[in-house]
């Protein structure tokens, strides 16, 4: 096993690890502590972007009329945060592979913090949507770190098992933010949800500062520019099985993004239910979504091949998509919204097996170059969810049927990328991890 795996598979932390300044060497209570808190701030990371998503959706229906815009425009704001958290993952990935994962997480944050302040400012529509675009490119630096740390930290099923673990502590944030985005709609306007995302930040920024030390080694790291960051990628997406996995990893995200985007006005315009009601549904969606992911952990990992489990999980998308484009296109006569939820929630379940599999299988064929991985995998999902988005409102706000389309569409496509690139039945192939070209070492 790889020496990153070691590290997990003893349940020690070493030099390599993030180890908070005030644990005393050689002590294992103390890495065991400081283990446990830096899957917290790992965590945190990973719930920076629902939380600046979700806690915001409540307010779509009141940002239209605050800002005199129409649906399309507002639902570019969240498209706006989810390209910038794409594209900043391009260049903050390899930043992080050659000056390390700290200085580039920090600086990323400071911006973040800066963008959303003035978020809650913005006297138009466009102007939101323009900073929007700069809060997702600062906090894409979260997003592509934390996953290059676990990369830098564990291997094999150790690394699938921490990321369901990450998803446990990150799956709480699409689970409260829209309900405490509702709560403060009781009590202020929606510039109010950017104020508290505003502190959150801050919050988040000194926890990171102060406790998530380095963990990619100076000898571990690349010396070259912006080329040799291109020849990286280059010879990634060359890698065939790799390819395969960010594909299909891209797709099963944009059919959960389609959800994101559209739901508000799914549930609250055609169905006429409460914002309150809707962030109920979403956090019990979300709840669907981390259950599976710790059966996925606990229970499959180890036991269950990871492409089988996603398999699984990339079928029952699949089936839940179809059924949810026939009861929305009338197959089934008129039909309430409890059988959506249904639907809905079985099908953001499922996510729960996809999701980390796809990350776990496309990391461990790219022991060098983490942060670069990193990057292509957010980049590929986030771009592809910021093409979903705006389509799923094509035909107006008072029908759901684009929203099911497209979750048809790519639950076809991930499956199809899956079985022809990924080829799960050759084992030995889709284990052997790839060296991108110009990165340090030798192919673990």
């Amino acid at each position: 096993m790889p020496e990153s795996g070691q590290k997990a598979t003893q349940g020690h932390i070493t030099e390599s690890a993030p180890v908070a300044p005030e644990a005393p060497a050689g002590s294992v209570t103390a890495a065991r502590r400081t283990g446990l808190l830096v899957t917290l701030v790992l965590g945190g990371l990973t719930a920076l972007p629902p939380l600046s998503m979700d806690m915001y959706l409540p307010a779509l229906p009141e940002v239209t009329g605050a800002l005199n815009a129409p649906a399309a425009t507002v639902q570019l704001t969240l498209t706006a945060c989810l390209a910038g958290m794409a594209l900043g993952q391009l260049v903050v990935g390899p930043m992080s592979d050659r000056w390390g994962r700290r200085r580039p997480l920090l600086v990323g944050m400071i911006v973040y913090v800066l963008a959303t302040a003035v978020c809650a400012l913005a006297p138009s529509a466009e102007l939101l949507i323009a900073f929007r675009l700069l809060q997702g490119l600062a906090g894409a630096a979260g997003i592509v770190i934390a996953r290059a740390v676990v990369r830098d930290l564990y291997d094999g099923v150790e690394m699938a098992r921490f990321f369901s673990t990450l998803m446990l502590i990150s799956g709480v944030a699409p689970i409260i933010a829209p309900l405490i985005g509702g709560q403060i709609l009781r009590i202020t306007d929606w510039r109010g949800v950017f104020y508290v995302l505003t502190v959150i930040g801050v919050l988040l920024t000194l926890v990171v500062w102060r406790f998530l030390a380095e963990t990619l080694p100076p000898e571990r790291r690349h010396e070259g520019g912006v080329g040799q960051a291109l020849r990286t990628m280059r010879g990634l997406l060359g890698d065939r099985v790799f390819a395969g996995y960010m594909l299909t990893g891209g797709l099963a995200f944009a059919a959960l993004f389609a959800y994101i985007s559209a739901s508000p006005f799914v549930v609250q315009e055609i169905y006429g239910a409460s914002p309150q009601t809707f962030s109920l549904l979403f956090g019990l969606n979300s709840i669907g979504l981390v259950a599976v992911g710790q059966v996925n952990g606990k229970l499959l990992v180890g036991r269950v091949s990871l492409d089988k489990a996603l398999g699984w999980g990339l079928g029952t998308i699949l089936v839940a998509s179809l059924a949810l484009l026939l009861m929305t296109s009338g197959a089934f006569g008129e039909v309430g919204l409890v059988p959506v939820a249904a639907g809905l929630f079985v099908l953001m379940s499922a996510m729960g097996l996809a999701m980390p599999n796809t990350n776990a299988q496309a990391l461990m064929r790219t022991p060098h170059a983490a942060g670069s991985a990193s990057a292509l995998l957010g980049t590929t999902s986030f771009l592809v969810g910021a093409v979903a988005s705006p389509l799923v409102g094509i035909a107006g706000e008072h029908t759901a049927v684009p929203m099911a389309v497209v979750q048809l569409t790519c639950a076809v496509l991930a499956l199809a990328c899956f079985l022809g690139l990924c080829r799960p039945w050759q084992t030995a192939e889709a284990s052997r991890p790839v060296r991108a070209p110009g990165t340090p070492g030798p192919a673990a």
